[in-house]
């Protein structure tokens, strides 16, 4: 995000230039210590100058002053992100990874961990008709199941087919999951990771974290755990990939926060140059009413005026 922070219109901080030679200019006129300085002796001086004039430290033209500078940001137009795009919505991509390993057959979650997995990828699969998805499932090595398709069945015919027994080996190779699902998005452009797993070895934190601070793409991590000691650890291990984790329902509540978050996740991603970036100088908006604030209070120009005779 902060690399990414330009102005839109970088030239309107060219304005600051005369902004600040004319505050200068106008400090000095009316600083009534500066009058007299090439005059009276400096130690003479302090004790000749008084009144308002003399002990105020901030005038209306410093206010004025702050007022151009903010007005300068806001109008060069600050952004860090793009706006999404209707055009964008349903063609973002997304690589599903799966922890298929002997715990994930835990009947705690029914009908099985793995079981309520693969039914909500089939809901999701649903919610997203028409948009590119791939599979990539891992124990103690990870896989791509299914490269990037738009074919949605064959999908869900694969993820519902995923059993601990097909896996060479048990462990957990979550970050070489990761990097196989950001190379599967390669050809989208972009797009977003969903992450199912019911645990996330200590082991792991390390490389996974090595991948995040390379990787720009967001990954949203769904627990295949109800609520208790193991998804506590799994929600306080998935910082190592700043995952947000959507947590489990009965009912499709998770599933649309799914499908929706991955509906804008090439335009957050930075992958579509054709989207516009999103300004943010209107936030500037308020400091510049407040600043003007004291203007419309009784006397607080009379300074300027008396200062200025």
């Amino acid at each position: 995000m902060i690399g990414e922070f330009h102005f839109i219109r970088p030239l309107w901080l060219l304005a600051l230039v005369p902004a600040c030679f004319l505050w200068w200019m106008l400090r000095r006129h009316v600083d009534a210590a500066q009058t007299w300085r090439g005059i009276v002796a400096p130690h003479l001086l302090l004790h000749l100058l008084s009144g308002r004039e003399h002990r105020a430290k901030f005038h209306p033209l410093d206010l004025v002053a702050l007022g151009w500078l903010v007005g300068s940001v806001a109008v060069a137009g600050p952004t860090w992100k793009r706006e999404p795009t209707p055009f964008a919505e349903d063609t973002a991509a997304l690589a599903i990874v799966i922890k298929v390993t002997p715990s994930m057959m835990t009947e705690d979650v029914q009908p099985s961990r793995l079981a309520r997995a693969a039914e909500k990828v089939h809901d999701l699969l649903k919610e997203r008709a028409g948009a590119k998805t791939s599979l990539i499932a891992y124990a103690g090595t990870a896989h791509v199941v299914m490269p990037l398709t738009s074919d949605a069945g064959i999908i869900d015919t694969f993820a519902q087919a995923l059993d601990p027994k097909i896996m060479p080996e048990d462990g957990d190779a979550a970050a070489e999951a990761m990097k196989l699902a950001e190379q599967s998005l390669k050809d989208a452009g972009s797009g977003s990771i969903l992450w199912i797993t019911d645990s996330i070895s200590p082991e792991q934190a390390t490389p996974l974290a090595t991948w995040h601070r390379s990787s720009p793409l967001p990954v949203r991590l769904l627990p295949a755990l109800y609520p208790g000691a193991e998804l506590d650890a799994v929600r306080s291990a998935s910082g190592a990939v700043g995952a947000d984790v959507v947590l489990l329902s009965p009912d499709d509540a998770d599933v649309h926060t799914l499908a929706r978050s991955a509906k804008f996740a090439a335009v957050l991603s930075g992958g579509d140059p054709s989207s516009r970036w999103q300004e943010a100088g209107y936030w500037l908006t308020p400091v510049l009413a407040l600043l003007m604030l004291p203007f419309f209070r009784r006397g607080w120009m009379v300074p300027t005026a008396s200062a200025s005779r």
